[in-house]
């Protein structure tokens, strides 16, 4: 298993402090990767510097070649990338397959952009071009929850514009990612895509270090405060995915037996570890006992278990340390008055596993309402006033996603236009399209990613002005 950095095309191993990486399901220790050393940093950071000289001026139909044949090798290696995503994850394998499939049909939609040149002309005769050039060295920080996918749409973004890039991956899950990396660099030159292994501190160094132009982080909020403040000395620019608490409203003229079953996938997906999930679910009194009967009933036929079983639907929490919060939130709700409705089955013997919860007759004063859970949990409120639970879901300090659920359409966008979150979807949630911008608003997030305007965040403009001699 490989277990390497990779420093201009070679893979190198760390010489700082070890870290095992560890199965969530079994607890197993399924590798132990060497972290990289400040002086490794720098030079992968000045490696990366050098191929920048060559790469910015690569003929863009070598691009298209590299990126697509990328794909097809991520393709061609699905199962085992998903077996490795599944043994450090934890999600089940057939999701971990869809997160390899999902990750090729992304770098085919970037591939397939063209960079705009925008051409003027005044009245005087002078011309201008407008240019949209790359930025130099790019630091990547990725998260455990789509260790695989999250990484290409760091990278290929930042691959496609003409610029190096230094992925550095969670600790809890390096492996997916070292092997992207290890299949990127079969075909791109030495040094435009590389990646350093360790912690936070690792981290925050390469975020922070004066020959990076440019940020990108998928990740908590409080981090993503921590390298915007870090941004401030170079004036690097930074794209921030940050947290959610993402919610859905649900009028009462749903299907509610259709309803039910994508609701449930839209909050649990990946046992709910996502940052567009659906994570405070407000639901019509008229149908709010319906509601909750029906997803009682989802919840009762999942089957938690190891991931690579054929016939497990429901992985653990990633980390022991998501696992705590997740856990000390339920307990919270409880005190607080109230009523848990956890899945029937019992819990493996081994791993982070929480079986999928409801949380009911919740007020929003709770902490599981109030803060992202990222976990296998679910807070659901009645309403009987939809003015007023719009206004009362905008209170949030977060702003990533939100959801509204009925068969009147016209209403429905009434009611996302009055969201104050980044992303509105009607009659679904958390189904992302690379054409389409994605960002949060207030404590979410800063700047976009996805589609050309996302596309264009790895790009200084420069308008380059001529007049006849």
């Amino acid at each position: 298993m490989n277990t390497s950095m990779y420093i201009n095309g070679q893979t190198v191993l760390g010489t700082g402090k070890t870290i095992d990486v560890i199965n969530p399901a079994t607890l197993d220790v399924i590798a132990t990767v060497s972290s990289t050393t400040p002086e490794q940093l720098d030079d992968c950071i000045a490696k990366a510097k050098q191929a920048f000289a060559t790469w910015k001026n690569v003929d863009d139909q070598k691009i298209v070649q590299a990126f697509h044949a990328i794909a097809e090798d991520i393709l061609s290696q699905k199962n085992e990338l998903a077996i490795l995503i599944t043994q450090e994850q934890g999600k089940p394998v057939f999701l971990a397959q869809l997160e390899v499939e999902l990750t090729a049909q992304w770098i085919n939609y970037i591939v397939s952009l063209t960079i705009p040149v925008e051409h003027y002309q005044e009245t005087n005769g002078k011309k201008i071009t407008v240019y949209n050039r790359p930025l130099g060295v790019i630091a990547s920080i990725t998260p455990w929850n789509w260790p695989f996918m999250i990484a290409a749409w760091h990278l290929f973004p930042a691959l496609k514009t003409k610029n190096c890039v230094i992925n550095k991956p969670s600790e809890f899950t390096p492996l997916s990612t070292i092997k992207l990396v290890e299949i990127i660099n079969k075909h791109l030159p030495a040094g435009v895509c590389s990646l350093v292994l360790g912690d936070g501190q690792i981290g925050s160094a390469l975020t922070a270090h004066p020959v990076v132009e440019k940020v990108t982080f998928t990740g908590s909020t409080s981090t993503g405060q921590r390298i915007l403040q870090n941004s401030i000395n170079t004036l690097k620019s930074v794209v921030l995915e940050l947290g959610g608490n993402d919610v859905g409203i649900v009028l009462d003229d749903v299907d509610v037996e259709t309803t039910c079953q994508k609701l449930f996938m839209s909050a649990f997906l990946n046992a709910g570890q996502t940052c567009a999930c659906l994570k405070r679910l407000y639901v019509h009194d008229n149908i709010y006992d319906q509601v909750v009967q029906k997803l009682t009933e989802i919840i009762n036929a999942q089957v938690l278990g190891d991931g690579l079983a054929a016939s497990t639907t429901f992985g653990p929490v990633q980390n022991k340390m998501q696992f705590d919060k997740v856990q000390r939130l339920i307990e919270d709700a409880i005190e607080q008055g109230a009523t848990v409705i956890r899945a029937h089955q019992s819990l493996p013997e081994k791993g982070y596993f929480i079986a999928p919860t409801l949380v009911v007759d919740v007020n929003e004063e709770t902490a599981i309402v109030e803060q992202e859970q990222f976990g296998p949990v679910l807070p659901i409120l009645r309403f009987s006033d939809i003015d007023k639970v719009v206004e009362s879901t905008n209170q949030s300090e977060f702003g990533l996603g939100g959801s509204v659920w009925t068969k009147d359409l016209q209403k429905a966008q009434e009611i996302a236009e009055k969201m104050e979150t980044g992303t509105v979807w009607i009659n679904s949630h958390a189904d992302l399209s690379p054409e389409a911008a994605f960002g949060g608003w207030k404590l979410s997030g800063l700047g976009y990613s996805f589609g050309m305007g996302g596309l264009l965040q790895y790009t200084h403009k420069q308008s380059v002005h001529i007049t006849e001699a």
